[in-house]
């Protein structure tokens, strides 16, 4: 356990801060946001895109896992902060290699997590490749699918969060 623990934490703190914009450079980024815009024409959910390389140094020692981190962005981007609770979060930690899918309660009522890990799962072969841009927008396009399914768009569809993609 220690070892696994130390391993991690070497990862973590050898991870440049400018890995995750290597994974995902302005032109992706670009791209990211009009897939966000995009589906968020279909749907009334609002969609947050955010990625980061490493943890600091207590967070990774106490063991926060990728889904613990997610939660934290979760509330740091107010992604819960929509008019029927439609928030949904894309989570990708580079170090770790893990992504994740969170969504507000309006959703999580309709959709169901294993749902979300399917998709996950996508994105994190594509990225395995190497396909950043490619795994992103196809894990946006299958989350807008389900999203229209449950939130169809109508004429006065706010946009609630910024659909620009956050580097943390």
């Amino acid at each position: 356990m220690a070892s696994v623990r130390i391993g991690r934490l070497l990862r973590h703190l050898a991870a440049p801060p400018w890995a995750v914009k290597r994974a995902f450079p302005v032109r992706a980024l670009a791209a990211i946001e009009a897939a966000i815009r995009e589906s968020e024409r279909q749907h009334r959910a609002e969609l947050r895109f955010a990625a980061e390389a490493g943890l600091d140094l207590i967070p990774v020692w106490q063991g926060e896992s990728a889904r613990q981190r997610a939660v934290e962005v979760f509330s740091d981007l107010r992604v819960w902060d929509t008019e029927e609770n439609s928030g949904v979060l894309i989570y990708v930690q580079l170090v770790d290699r893990k992504v994740e899918i969170l969504a507000d309660r309006g959703i999580t009522a309709r959709v169901a997590q294993r749902e979300w890990d399917e998709i996950c799962r996508e994105m994190e072969k594509a990225f395995r490749r190497g396909d950043f841009e490619a795994g992103a927008i196809a894990a946006i396009r299958r989350i807008g699918g389900l999203l229209a399914t449950h939130f169809p768009s109508r004429p006065d569809n706010p946009n609630e969060l910024p659909d620009r993609p956050v580097l943390l």
